[in-house]
């Protein structure tokens, strides 16, 4: 199992409660979409997983290590992009010069390659670099390492319409069946198209798990001028009419993610 976490608990000084008996389990082999409202501990729950806060309640493992204890054989198959980050103001390729050594399976022509789409030379200062194009390089960079465990938070944020796209094209055709990515993101929109799974956390707990294989069978998302005769699950005003969660008939639809988890933060039970 890549991620094992039962009866977690955590809260920062002072605070009240974050998680409360938290428990997460992850395979290997998949794209996952981490989702929940602000302040749900998204971005703690990354750096617990990261290694970067300790857990003082429950368990944690990450493919078999502790994270806290940032062992170098777990450093080297994990890498974090967190939403906010700090960048030397060094060329592309010296940072990669400097960095890449730590990643055994560093591939530096699939960076030469993802650089490229991105449209970014290896000689640029990335103290000159835009957000945006901060962000592109750190997640060239991250795919480039093949670690085992890529956590990117709100990757998205930043990056143009043709980016994103460019974004969820590179992270699809770029990752290994033994590899695990975890998305944070407020933009469902940005993703919808590249994850097959979905978590959903609220509360302290995780609410909604559940790949998007199993939802289509069981669901169906439309929109639809009246809700009466519909037997709709969960519905939501559109322009013209209802967008609406119904049980699945016999073709499949395609998953409407943000409609799913705002039926999730509202407790319709959908698992």
């Amino acid at each position: 199992m890549m991620i094992e976490i039962k009866n977690l608990k955590f809260r920062y000084e002072k605070q009240p409660d974050l998680f409360t008996g938290l428990t997460l389990s992850e395979k290997a082999g998949s794209i996952v979409g981490l989702l929940g409202k602000n302040g749900a501990g998204k971005s703690t729950l990354l750096k617990l997983i990261t290694g970067l806060l300790a857990a003082p309640d429950g368990t944690l493992t990450i493919m078999g290590e502790t994270p806290i204890k940032r062992h170098p054989a777990f450093l080297e198959e994990v890498y974090f992009i967190p939403e906010e980050y700090d960048l030397p103001p060094v060329k592309i390729s010296e940072f990669v010069k400097a960095n890449a050594l730590f990643y055994p399976r560093f591939d530096r022509e699939k960076l030469r390659k993802i650089l490229t789409d991105f449209e970014l030379n290896a000689n640029s200062r990335l103290s000159k670099l835009s957000y945006g194009q901060r962000k592109k390089f750190l997640i060239a960079f991250a795919l480039s390492t093949n670690c085992k465990l890529l956590v990117l938070d709100e990757p998205t944020n930043g990056l143009d319409i043709p980016s994103k796209s460019v974004f969820r094209r590179v992270v699809a055709s770029s990752l290994g069946e033994d590899q695990l990515v975890i998305i944070s993101t407020h933009q469902v929109k940005d993703v919808e198209n590249l994850i097959d799974k979905i978590l959903v956390i609220d509360q302290g707990q995780i609410i909604f798990s559940q790949n998007l294989w199993d939802i289509s069978g069981k669901y169906a998302f439309a929109t639809v001028p009246y809700l009466e005769k519909t037997n709709c699950l969960y519905h939501e005003v559109a322009p013209g009419g209802f967008k609406i969660i119904k049980p699945a008939e016999k073709s499949r639809t395609e998953v409407d993610i943000e409609l799913l988890f705002n039926a999730a933060i509202n407790g319709v039970k959908l698992n």
